[in-house]
């Protein structure tokens, strides 16, 4: 895990500042939302319109563009902070900040544009190569998570562990089909993330209530050239599609849609994390623990699953921030109103920056994680002599019982057990008591083979086999040259 944002002075330490950014987001993500990438996205956005609009003849000419490329990069952070506190408008302030360094293109700096010219696209911009950012890093480390947690499943595919429902054992499974399960979600995050990030269009140039009326003004009345235009910048952007019809700004749909994914890996990380959690109170399976990590303060015997539990309290954070988007979609008035604004510069931003956080985390806990057999083995001891009964019962049929007087012998035998475990805190004891009672010497010899915890896993190292093969490694095989990059986590 990498931290983002470096302290240069010692005023940052009296404002607050966003632990997403300055103890946990990558630098890479942390530096997608930052204002030098929202602001040169504002000036390539600019060129891109004032070279499709040249090329469709609007009087704009080479040197104006050449001189706004050659300032792209060059922003006075300080003087649009004094535009904009003088004009109370962000996308004028960077305007006028604009052509102060492009005295020959101010004239046609954000021709014909609305704000949302710059906002709408840049968001979207942003949304959409931080998809490309999944696809080319997280969706990366997406992949490496699959993979380790699949070769782990292979592993430990036929190895019996007791399955919980209700937290309270239940039938055996095996500690690969377990890991399948958080596998088949994570599966499903992959491809939603590709469905995403394939669905998502281009705002692109429409105006001031997405008529396009001004530039259809600026073209006298050329609907091809209109249409040509938003064609062309939707093409500069990256982009194959844009949004056929807007208000001023884009559906507010298209957010929750975004957004509702990251959720949904949200819901995917908290689930196999609080497994983990759960499993290293059981001391069967644990988390990675550095070799001077410190558990707690006042236990030094304690290695609490900080790394797992990091991800439960981030993700409840990213399934939280998907309220935001579901309201300001629902109040969006007409065409638009402003109130979208101050949520979305939060939601957006801390959406991607807590997946990011999560997602980096997960890889570096499914590096190491740690399984302990013998406690495992000592847990199914406890519970499957119980579980074994029906497996007893039709042994002793087989040998000439009946069905009805051995189930009687066996349930207060097992109630005795059950005692014995609840009231004394004993060990369960019910298979010495079905040795020490006659009535059961005709199965004595078969009991160690009816109690091997591998008889009671049905076809889970068939299932696990099955998924691995015909769904986990073709969704990685893209991935395969990418699966060597480790996660180091930076307590």
């Amino acid at each position: 895990m990498r931290q983002g944002g470096d302290i240069h002075s010692a005023d940052e330490f009296m404002k607050y500042r966003s632990p997403l950014v300055s103890r946990y987001a990558s630098k890479e993500m942390a530096y997608n939302f930052s204002d030098r990438k929202k602001f040169t996205t504002w000036r390539k956005l600019w060129i891109y319109l004032a070279k499709a609009e040249k090329a469709l003849g609007l009087p704009i000419t080479d040197v104006q563009v050449q001189e706004m490329e050659s300032h792209a990069e060059n922003i006075d952070f300080a003087m649009a902070a004094e535009e904009e506190r003088k004009l109370r408008h962000d996308v004028m302030a960077h305007v006028h900040t604009f052509a102060h360094c492009c005295p020959n293109a101010a004239p046609i700096i954000h021709l014909g544009a609305t704000s949302c010219y710059v906002g709408d696209n840049t968001v979207i911009t942003t949304a959409f190569f931080l998809n490309i950012h999944w696809i080319v890093m997280n969706y990366e480390t997406l992949a490496r998570v699959i993979d380790r947690l699949a070769n782990f499943a292979e592993k430990y595919a036929d190895l019996p562990t007791l399955g919980f429902t209700h937290y309270q054992p239940a039938q055996l499974t095996t500690v690969g089909k377990r890991t399948c399960l958080w596998l088949q979600d994570l599966a499903m995050d992959m491809r939603n993330l590709q469905r995403a990030r394939d669905d998502l269009r281009f705002r692109g140039v429409k105006g001031t209530t997405g008529t396009q009326a001004s530039f259809l003004q600026l073209f006298q009345g050329d609907h091809d050239k209109v249409e040509e235009l938003d064609r062309m910048v939707t093409e500069m952007a990256g982009f194959k599609k844009a949004y056929l019809v807007t208000g001023q700004t884009y559906s507010r749909k298209v957010d929750i849609d975004s957004l509702s994914t990251l959720a949904s890996l949200g819901a995917t990380v908290h689930k196999i994390c609080t497994d983990i959690r759960l499993l290293a109170n059981l001391k069967e399976i644990e988390e990675p623990f550095e070799k001077e990590q410190i558990g707690s303060s006042a236990m030094p015997y304690k290695r609490n699953p900080m790394r797992a539990e990091r991800c439960c309290s981030l993700a409840r954070h990213l399934l939280a921030l998907m309220s935001d988007p579901l309201q300001t979609a629902s109040v969006q008035w007409l065409e638009r109103t402003l109130d979208d604004s101050a949520n979305r510069r939060i939601s957006l931003p801390e959406s991607f920056l807590t997946a990011d956080i999560i997602l980096s985390t997960l890889q570096n806990i499914t590096e190491g994680l740690v399984v302990y057999p013998k406690v495992i083995e000592r847990h199914i001891r406890h519970e499957l002599p119980f579980m074994a009964t029906e497996n007893i019962i039709m042994a002793m049929v087989k040998a000439g019982g009946n069905r009805q007087d051995c189930h009687e012998k066996i349930r207060v035998l097992s109630q005795e057990a059950a005692a014995v475990v609840k009231q004394e805190g004993g060990d369960n004891d019910l298979l010495a008591r079905v040795k020490a009672d006659a009535y059961f010497a005709p199965i004595l010899g078969q009991l160690d083979a009816l109690l091997e915890p591998k008889t009671f896993i049905g076809r889970a190292p068939q299932q696990v086999a099955r998924f691995l093969s015909e769904e986990v490694r073709p969704l990685l095989e893209p991935y395969k040259a990418k699966m060597d990059v480790k996660i180091e986590l930076e307590l």
